[in-house]
């Protein structure tokens, strides 16, 4: 947690809400030989920043480590997703677009902003994704990787099933809808 959300919501309250220990400071090893960020960075499948505030995003692109957020993503080979949130003139700025651009680069991957009400009071991009909608991108990219590289075979249309050399099961599918289905998401992959 990052002194910048400490003044949204206090480390207590966010612990006793997730039921998980908050991380706020880096050298916080409470067991001797730990080191929590390294600790943290190693055990990440993913790590998701959110809401990333144009400070967070400029610390991250220039490769700054000076609390628990920055070293644990420095350290961390794991995905990284960020979720901009701020003013719509800042989200604009030039600086914000060249350091989200750096964070691509180097791997990140950026979701949103959404447009609409800011907390600022003005309407535009700079709002963040609805949680919601960063778990489902997220979901969707780790499906796509966990298939990234298999070959699948799918069937469409009736099936028979023995139930015994004389009974079977079938059913009067035409296929239709599953051969819609992959025409709109699936990829051919030449042979």
């Amino acid at each position: 947690m990052t002194e910048s959300a400490k003044q949204f919501i206090g480390p207590v309250t966010f612990q006793g809400l997730t039921r998980h220990r908050v991380y706020d400071h880096v050298f916080l090893d409470e067991k001797e030989g730990q080191i929590a960020h390294i600790d943290l960075a190693d055990e990440a499948d993913l790590m998701i920043i959110a809401p990333a505030t144009a400070q967070t995003i400029a610390r991250l692109a220039q490769g700054f480590a000076d609390d628990m957020l920055t070293t644990v993503a420095l350290a961390t080979k794991a995905p990284i997703w960020v979720a901009p949130a701020m003013n719509v003139h800042m989200y604009e700025h030039p600086a914000v677009q060249h350091n989200l651009q750096l964070l691509e680069s180097y791997g990140y991957h950026v979701i949103g902003p959404a447009e609409g009400h800011l907390a600022c009071g003005w309407v535009g991009a700079g709002r963040m994704t609805e949680p919601a909608d960063i778990m489902r991108e997220i979901e969707s990219q780790f499906s796509i990787q966990k298939l990234s590289g298999k070959k699948l075979l799918v069937t469409a249309g009736p099936t028979k099933e023995a139930l015994d050399p004389i009974r079977f099961l079938s059913n009067q599918s035409s296929g239709k809808w599953v051969t819609q289905l992959l025409r709109r998401h699936a990829k051919p992959v030449p042979r």
